[in-house]
């Protein structure tokens, strides 16, 4: 039936109308990939759940001010003190920021001065001076603010001094940057690595381009797809979103693409006519590649039981990615390799009837090596990889400082920095308390005790509730502002009467960080479960599951722990974003348990003909390379994360490249292929599966044949 399927697909007129139909369809969708940075939510805001203290205080924060406003710094630096002609332009400064569409609310030194500000806008050692304004684009702020940002910087250089961009509106300003030119480079960079890897493993100077067409254009169709979920849905779509989507569906993709074509270029060998061995192929490699896709989707749609939205949103954007990459895979690459012919594999053209690689290659060396002493390894390898999970105590998920969120300078940062050294305070980020207004003042008098803010200030009133802000005198995402935040709840949480709430960029943040940390204890064990869940019905089996779930475990912990050590001791950055646990554990073992699927599914095929011991050496002999190729392509995809100028994104990429060695090099290889021979026919109970003895099966001769593929 799935033969016929298969068969239907790739038939000499209907491979025509598949590429037609994918072409037009993907195409289509394709169109409006462009558009889904335009329906993206990058505000912090809006990834706080509905239960959290700060979401609940933006919503009595409408009656006072625009939820649109951004406060915004311009922070200026001269060593050996600002003189009165620099402060002088510091006020022509201010002057041609407020003509500036979407500006507002400027205030310059002297204009606070006037005011009676009660804090400096000029440090005590005169080295410093800043200027506020605040920036409102409406909901459009992440697309105005990459234009909006050089235009300042135009305005506020001064010969001899040192001007920054910094606040709230400075910090999106960089982030929104980096967000709207990064895409592009990334996909750049992914796909020349990939190309260079499908070079030398197929050693065709023609044969890389198809699967490079087919993932590119699953990667455009599931960006189009997810513009009208984003626009019409309560999907949320962030910048990081769209830059893991871009590496996943690139390295999927291309995983998926080399498990076929490894299936394809078997089956040439055995049928002359190419359509008849796409048919046959595609009914061999499919179901593999399904369980595949299946398992990377059900761990990533367990991401929708987050508190947080931007979480619960990456979860259902990526597994769409997925799910639209395996459609391409399976019917538009298919139909381009049956149409072109066998000599796409040029100069390694499969002929009809030729020789099948045999059983002297390297995985097969292996799988000899481990099979006299199976147990022995398996324990060994074990072991080491739980030594090596030690590394994970060198990790602070405490999240990550202001001045460590970027692997490059960037102003926002620098000049926050010169802020808290100078001793002034950035207006823009203040804490903010909403009170009943009967009892502003004693919710004054409580915080006016809480170390780490200014004195307080009630700034507005409205409908009986008050509004209290006190600025921070520390950098607004280091732990001192933290414990500020928890700080000032506490102490306007015991005001009888008050129903204080505190909000802010500090709060949010404290709050992202408690959502965090829950979303880590619910959400891994249910991935997990799921997970069991999917190999439990693909091998039929309970044992054979439940060690593959460990196996995958192990390899996450040593790959968290060996990341441990590299943040710290090679990249020199420790801290990790509290949610930086729960991305790294969902890809890793939904991409990582992919390996296991591959290899035991052959396994399995294989055990039914000649034993489950000498199946596993066949199974690794035969799946070696190419499951060896998928897993360097997806370390090497993932990896190019680092090439974002982002903390968050280097650590994630570097992670799951490891992990996703550690799972092709090591635990698929030694470890699995060590217990099934060890285990033997037990590996399938209850099934009766190979039921009989675990009996060593001799090591396999040179002689001895194996089929290649999947």
């Amino acid at each position: 039936m799935h033969r016929q399927i298969a068969g239907k697909l790739t038939g000499p007129v209907t491979k025509w109308i598949v590429l037609v139909a994918v072409v037009l369809i993907a195409g289509g969708l394709a169109s409006f990939a462009g558009k889904l940075v335009d329906v993206q939510n990058n505000e912090t805001e809006s990834w706080l759940p509905d239960s959290a203290e700060s979401t609940k205080a933006f919503e009595k924060l409408e009656a006072f001010q625009d939820p649109y406003d951004v406060g915004t710094t311009v922070v200026y630096h001269r060593s050996s003190g600002l003189t009165a002609a620099d402060l002088s332009a510091i006020e022509e400064d201010a002057t041609e920021i407020a003509k500036l569409d979407g500006v507002s609310k400027v205030l310059s030194p002297a204009q606070a001065k006037t005011a009676g500000s009660p804090v400096p806008f000029v440090s005590e050692d005169g080295q410093v001076a800043k200027l506020e304004f605040t920036v409102n684009y409406g909901d459009k702020l992440w697309e105005e603010l990459p234009d909006l940002k050089p235009e300042i910087d135009k305005i506020i250089k001064i010969d001899g001094v040192d001007s920054y961009l910094a606040g709230a509106g400075g910090q999106s300003a960089d982030a929104a940057t980096v967000f709207s030119s990064g895409d592009g480079k990334l996909l750049g960079i992914t796909l020349l690595v990939v190309i260079l890897i499908l070079l030398v493993t197929y050693r065709s100077p023609i044969l890389w381009l198809l699967p490079i067409i087919s993932a590119v254009v699953g990667l455009g169709a599931s960006m189009g797809l997810l513009y009208f979920l984003a626009k019409n849905t309560s999907l949320t779509v962030n910048g990081q979103t769209q830059f893991i989507l871009t590496v996943l569906v690139i390295g999927a993709g291309t995983d998926y693409a080399l498990l076929l074509v490894a299936r394809y270029r078997e089956e040439l060998r055995r049928h002359e006519d190419r359509h008849e061995a796409m048919a046959f192929a595609l009914h061999r490699a499919a179901p593999a590649i399904l369980a595949s896709a299946a398992t990377v989707v059900v761990g990533l749609l367990c991401l929708m039981f987050a508190d947080l939205n931007s979480t619960a949103g990456m979860g259902p954007a990526n597994a769409v990615g997925v799910a639209v990459t395996f459609v391409v895979m399976v019917t538009l690459l298919p139909a381009l390799l049956v149409i072109c012919g066998r000599w796409v594999f040029w100069p390694f053209v499969p002929r009809f009837g030729s020789e099948e690689p045999t059983a002297s290659g390297l995985w097969a060396k292996v799988g000899r090596g481990i099979a006299p002493r199976p147990r022995i390894v398996w324990v060994g390898t074990a072991a080491a990889l739980a030594v090596v999970c030690l590394g994970f105590l060198r990790l602070d998920t405490s999240g990550i400082p202001s001045d460590e969120q970027y692997t490059t300078t960037q102003d926002s940062v620098t000049g926050q920095k010169i802020l808290v050294e100078h001793g002034l305070v950035d207006a823009s980020t203040p804490v903010q308390v909403v009170a009943n207004a009967d009892e502003a003042p004693a919710v004054i008098e409580a915080m006016s005790r809480v170390e780490g803010i200014a004195a307080p200030v009630q700034v507005a009133e409205k409908d009986g509730i008050a509004l209290i802000v006190a600025e921070l005198t520390s950098d607004p995402y280091s732990d001192t502002a933290f414990d500020a935040v928890h700080d000032v709840r506490r102490a306007v949480h015991a005001v009888p009467g008050a129903d204080a709430l505190t909000t802010g960029m500090s709060a949010v943040s404290v709050d992202v960080m408690d959502a965090s940390s829950r979303d880590n204890k619910v959400i891994i064990p249910i991935v997990l479960g799921a997970v069991l869940l999917i190999l439990i019905g693909l091998l039929r089996s309970l044992v054979s599951p439940v060690l593959l779930i460990g196996t995958v475990i192990l390899s996450f912990g040593a790959a968290l722990g060996i990341s441990g050590l590299v943040f710290d001791f090679l990249y020199g950055r420790e801290h990790t974003d509290p949610g930086f646990p729960l991305f790294a554990f969902v890809f890793l073992v939904a991409l990582g348990i992919d390996y296991n699927i591959f290899l035991m599914t052959r396994v399995r095929e294989e055990a039914a003909l000649h034993g489950t011991r000498k199946g596993s050496l066949i199974a690794l002999s035969s799946t070696g390379g190419v499951i060896t190729s998928a897993g360097l392509v997806l370390a090497a995809t993932f990896a190019m994360l680092g090439t974002m100028p982002m903390t968050f994104t280097l650590q994630l990429g570097t992670t799951v490249a490891l992990g996703v060695l550690l799972d092709t090099i090591i635990v698929r290889s030694v470890l699995v292929t060590a217990l099934n021979l060890d285990l033997g026919g037990r590996i399938w109970w209850p099934s009766k599966l190979d039921a009989g003895a675990p009996v060593v099966e001799p090591p396999a001769t040179e002689q001895d044949k194996v089929p290649a593929g999947v």
